[in-house]
């Protein structure tokens, strides 16, 4: 196995999914690094949020981080390894108002990466974006869905049910 210091996000990520995974703890990676895989890099996270999609306890989350060497700091988790830091934001998987279905696995050197898919990956960053006015999650939306190949029908579908057509519509005239 690949040495910590020497994993990239996206295989260190995998790494502690997998791990929590092999404990019963299911997580799903969402936020600023699922952006960073989608965007090539081009953005730049220095977290790793895995929503604890099955609402493990946080005690169990701690014992199976401490075996692998992370070590619990307020609401996140660090490894003197690496400069990335962990948090498991708590579940449901949403959207908004709307439940995730579909993840994207992501082969990496440490295991498969469980993702939101491009299009959820998007949806994600325009609700940071539609409910708290957050522009740079706006600004990432816009980096996936220029670099990936997303469902523009499902994110429109999605930000009607949201009630932010308006909001949508300028997203998409900015993609355009």
């Amino acid at each position: 196995m690949k040495p910590i210091r020497e994993m990239n996000q996206a295989e260190l990520a995998a790494f502690v999914q997998n791990h929590l995974a092999s404990q019963g703890v299911g997580v799903v990676l969402s936020g600023g690094a699922a952006v960073g895989i989608y965007s090539g890099g081009l953005y730049i996270s220095r977290d790793i949020d895995l929503v604890n999609a099955q609402f493990a306890e946080r005690k169990r989350i701690v014992s199976a981080m401490q075996e692998i060497g992370f070590i619990e700091v307020g609401r996140h988790f660090e490894h003197p390894d690496t400069e990335h830091i962990v948090e498991f934001p708590p579940g449901p998987l949403t959207l908004g108002d709307e439940k995730v279905d579909e993840l994207n696995e992501i082969v990496q050197e440490t295991g498969i990466l469980r993702a939101l898919t491009p299009t959820d990956c998007v949806k994600d960053r325009l609700s940071h974006y539609f409910h708290w006015g957050d522009r740079q999650c706006l600004a990432q939306a816009k980096l996936v869905a220029a670099h990936q190949k997303i469902d523009i029908e499902s994110v429109r579908n999605w930000a009607l049910r949201e009630g932010k057509g308006d909001e949508f519509k300028a997203f998409l005239g900015d993609l355009q």
